[in-house]
């Protein structure tokens, strides 16, 4: 069995924040200035992830750089790799395109840089310490050879902006913790008290507040990538004249659960998430953030701790 013992964590940051209105990877959630990404790497540096990769796009890299290689130098290693809207072979490209697309294609934007277990999660959300040694540890235990996915899950109750709609991956999960389904749901809602989400024809249909669902946060072996090339370029067949399909991580990982070709273990931890969609949501995150740091869940300034102290194994 092939493990690594020090697994890398993908942080998913080349969204364009059109709901946000600005690139919310980067905004400052505190008075110290902290982003949201900086809590995941202090949380995934403690869990024992050994090496860190951005998704950017070329057009803020200078400012991703000066914010990330001070943090992370002498604590990890950092690479940056951009998803952009050419990254396709070229009788796909369509020049009226304006978004990337989608965190599918973002994920194999990051294969040549990968040689090991890997999670990857969203720039924009907070996902909480103990998700972070959950995933570590189940990704040390796992053969790099293998198809054993992971991924994190949280209630859709818990996830919800009460100023707009949100994307979230719907599970099926069996009774032995495993996830069977998972479809990439691109609108859910509060109307009038109830969660209902958006189908294919803009009808609205009622989802259940319980049900479980992916915040992007998965794991996987490099396996992953052959497959979900070989999907992408089917799905670029298919879809490339359409300006606004997206080639999400969820598809990638339904397709291996349909073709038996991997098993996905669903992880659960006491983890409280929180994120931003919305400019309204930053209130709420930041009222979040101060309340960690009174509680002593964080030290006020994140990045004074030495750094042997913080990498763990």
């Amino acid at each position: 069995m092939q493990k690594t013992a020090k697994p890398t964590l993908v942080v998913l940051a080349a969204g364009m924040g059109s709901r946000y209105g600005g690139l919310k990877q980067i905004d400052s959630f505190s008075p110290q200035g902290d982003t949201l990404i900086d809590f995941s790497i202090y949380d995934a540096l403690q869990a024992g992830f050994g090496k860190f990769v951005f998704i950017i796009r070329k057009s803020f890299e200078r400012e991703f750089k000066e914010i990330f290689d001070r943090k992370l130098e002498g604590r990890a290693e950092v690479v940056y790799v951009y998803q952009e809207i050419e990254n396709v072979p070229e009788k796909y490209f369509n020049l009226e395109r304006v978004k990337p697309w989608g965190t599918g294609h973002a994920l194999l934007m990051a294969k040549d840089v990968i040689d090991g277990n890997f999670a990857i999660i969203n720039a924009d959300d907070f996902y909480g310490k103990e998700a972070f040694h959950v995933m570590a540890e189940a990704l040390r235990g796992t053969d790099r050879e293998s198809y054993n996915f992971y991924t994190m899950s949280y209630l859709l109750k818990n996830t919800i902006s009460d100023h707009g709609f949100v994307s979230r991956g719907e599970c099926q999960v069996d009774e032995n913790g495993y996830l069977t389904d998972i479809v990439e749901r691109t609108h859910i809602e509060k109307r009038n008290g109830e969660l209902m989400r958006k189908d294919d024809d803009g009808n609205f249909l009622p989802i259940d507040e319980n049900t479980v669902v992916s915040m992007n946060f998965f794991g996987f072996t490099p396996k992953c990538f052959g497959y979900g090339e070989a999907l992408f370029l089917k799905f670029l067949e298919e879809n490339h004249e359409n300006l606004k399909a997206e080639f999400y991580i969820p598809l990638i990982v339904n397709e291996m659960l349909k073709e038996n070709m991997a098993i996905v273990k669903v992880l659960q931890s006491d983890a409280k998430w929180f994120g931003v969609t919305y400019r309204e949501d930053k209130e709420i995150v930041q009222k979040a953030i101060d309340a960690l740091k009174k509680k002593n869940r964080y030290p006020t300034d994140l990045w004074q701790i030495p750094k042997n102290q913080l990498n763990n194994e």
